[in-house]
């Protein structure tokens, strides 16, 4: 089998960084050697411990990836905060530079979330599926590192700007927006849900390109080659400069977040999967998932949150045949142990889960709530960090709602050309959530249909619906941001794009979006879509769009400009005559400063004229009122 590019002759040199300058040190008899750390030792920072454990080879019959369970727990001495962090078998050490599959080096990442002392402790252990295995007790040594203490030293970050490790770890706090641990800042999202193979990239590993399976859909990310920088990062033999190209992009449009599938065996494309070839279920390419690593690290340097996108509509019963056995809890240990260490990131079930037909037959298959309740329960308790988890709508979300589930939000797709559900079904998602008990986080992350959506700057310049009902539409419900999928009966489709410059207009008014909420300081936990305060209302998003906490702050949508009404009704004012609201204009075709309208400052309350933007009156324009 053709599995790797570059000689596998080449080994890691282990360098054995200095205990003392490391702030690391070894509290038993052990010899240091037994343990490398690595990575910055500062807070949000990414370190990694790499033990010398058993030697293993991908292909062993005694299944390395099943056979051996390796956790660290992490505790900071002064808060007692604690983490159990699950790891993996690394091959060399060195993998995604060398292509190796065998060697005896085993890794654990963390990103620490407090400066100051943290304590580990290892545990290693060996037997048949003790990796999926719910028993903690009475499971053999697996020897080695199997014990090891230590202590490591933590800083604080130097980071600043769009760096996530600026910022902290991104967090779902029980309300409708992911908030960053270190600063506090919500997070509102804009980017790309498209293509969704953006991991069947020719330079990684493994041997996907030519297998025979839809190899005329892998990509060469050939047109970012030119945004790569100098002393970005690249593996043996000068692979990964056009993906990471892709990624600085994005990042120089002012997007925030990428997404992308980690597994699409039997799916649209089938050339994105972490395991060593497409028929095998419960062995990892070791390479291949390294080179992942360095991807989803620039990434998140680059401000770019990651969406990852863990099954799809065609193969969500691929592992265990619907169920929740044995590959699919080694399939999301090994994608939390690799990859949940990053700060920004959600984890989603399935993309459009529901129903799905069985590979040997053509038989629809229901896909039990319950058996998606047990998933993520699972990942739950595996991922340390609790990063938010969500769904995808085939089947609508009524069973996954309030504390049956440990969802924290919603995936949300559409289905109407013009984007005119976006509004409303963003809307709908959030009451319903809370009604059920618990509040969701929700993003729109494919407005518009599946045969259209957001199609090329070439056919369409404008992007109007695009960017009235889908990008403003989704913020003025609630959601807390979007990404775009892109219709596959349109040139650089969903599977094909390998040019993000194909919407190059479209991603300036996408950051036009979200620096307005950024920049404008809004109470957005308080203010809740309300679209039929404003004289321009028609049910389903037909009309304008108001997002509103009444008697304080108001956005409007004016889609097609105009002179509109607004009812400024206040029920708490005692003397409304002496309430006073700012009125400012923004165009969300262009960006720039805040402007005045022909009416500046709005008195009293009750139904009250917005008058007139500031130059084009039958364009769409966005207004800020504000109550002074």
């Amino acid at each position: 089998m053709m599995k790797r590019y570059y000689s596998r002759i080449l080994t890691l040199s282990v360098f054995i960084l200095g205990i003392i300058g490391l702030g690391a040190q070894s509290l038993d008899n052990r010899e240091i050697e037994n343990v490398t750390v690595s990575g910055e030792l500062k807070k949000w920072h990414t370190l990694t411990l790499t033990f010398n454990g058993p030697e293993c080879s991908e292909t062993d019959e005694y299944n390395p990836f099943f056979n051996y369970r390796l956790n660290v727990t992490f505790t900071h001495q002064k808060s007692g905060k604690s983490y159990k962090v699950p790891g993996y078998f690394a091959a060399d050490g060195n993998a995604g530079m060398t292509s190796a599959i065998s060697g005896n080096k085993w890794r654990v990442h963390f990103s620490p979330d407090e400066m100051g002392i943290w304590d580990y402790s290892v545990d290693f252990k060996k037997g048949n599926w003790v990796a999926v295995r719910a028993r903690t007790e009475r499971v053999p040594s697996g020897g080695f590192m199997d014990g090891v203490i230590g202590k490591i030293s933590i800083d604080a970050s130097d980071k600043t700007g769009k760096d996530f490790r600026a910022h902290g770890r991104l967090q779902y706090v029980g309300k409708r927006y992911l908030q960053f641990a270190e600063t506090g800042q919500y997070f509102y999202k804009c980017g790309t849900d498209a293509p969704e193979n953006f991991l069947a990239y020719i330079g990684f590993d493994g041997d996907f390109a030519a297998d025979g399976h839809r190899d005329d859909l892998v990509k060469t990310w050939e047109p970012h080659l030119k945004d790569w920088r100098e002393g970005d990062v690249q593996w043996s033999g000068g692979r990964g400069k056009e993906i990471i190209g892709a990624l600085n992009y994005l990042a120089s449009k002012g997007l925030n977040a990428v997404s992308f599938l980690t597994n699409n065996i039997e799916g649209d494309d089938e050339n994105v999967f972490p395991f060593i070839d497409y028929d095998t279920y419960n062995r990892f390419d070791c390479s291949k998932l390294d080179q992942w690593e360095m991807v989803f690290a620039h990434a998140q340097k680059l401000g770019l949150f990651l969406h990852f996108k863990t099954l799809e509509a065609e193969n969500q019963g691929l592992l265990d045949v619907g169920g929740i056995g044995a590959n699919t809890k080694l399939y999301y240990r090994e994608l939390i142990a690799r990859f949940g260490h990053h700060l920004a990131l959600n984890w989603n079930l399935c993309e459009e889960v529901g129903e799905w037909k069985g590979f040997d037959s053509h038989e629809t298959i229901p896909l039990d709530a319950t058996e998606r309740q047990v998933l993520a329960q699972y990942i739950y308790d595996i991922d340390p960090y609790h990063h938010h988890m969500v769904i995808h709508n085939g089947d609508w979300f009524d069973s996954m709602y309030g504390d049956q589930s440990r969802l924290t939000g919603a995936s949300l797709q559409t289905h109407k050309q013009d984007f005119s559900l976006v509004n409303d079904h963003v809307e709908r998602v959030i009451d319903e959530a809370k009604a059920a008990g618990k509040i969701w986080a929700v993003a729109c992350d494919e407005p518009g249909d599946a045969s259209h959506a957001l199609i090329t700057d070439t056919e369409d310049p404008e992007h109007f619906n695009a960017r009235t009902n889908g990008l403003w539409g989704a913020m003025l419900a609630g959601g807390w941001g979007t990404e775009w999928y892109f219709g596959y009966k349109h040139p650089h489709s969903d599977l094909t794009c390998q040019d993000y410059r194909s919407r190059d207009l479209f991603w300036d008014m996408g950051r036009i979006c979200i620096n307005f909420f950024e920049e404008n300081n809004l109470p957005v936990t308080e203010m809740s879509a309300q679209n039929e305060l404003i004289s321009s209302y028609f049910p389903s998003g037909a009309g304008d769009f108001c997002f509103a906490k009444q008697g304080d702050t108001y956005v409007i949508l004016l889609k097609k400009g105009g002179e509109r009404q607004l009812d400024l009704k206040n029920p708490k004012a005692t003397e409304e005559s002496e309430v006073e609201y700012s009125v400012k204009w923004l165009d969300p075709r262009n960006g720039g400063t805040l402007q005045n309208g022909s009416v500046k400052i709005i008195k009293g309350t009750g139904v009250k004229s917005l008058g007139t933007p500031p130059n084009h009156p039958d364009k769409d324009w966005v207004v800020l009122i504000r109550r002074i």
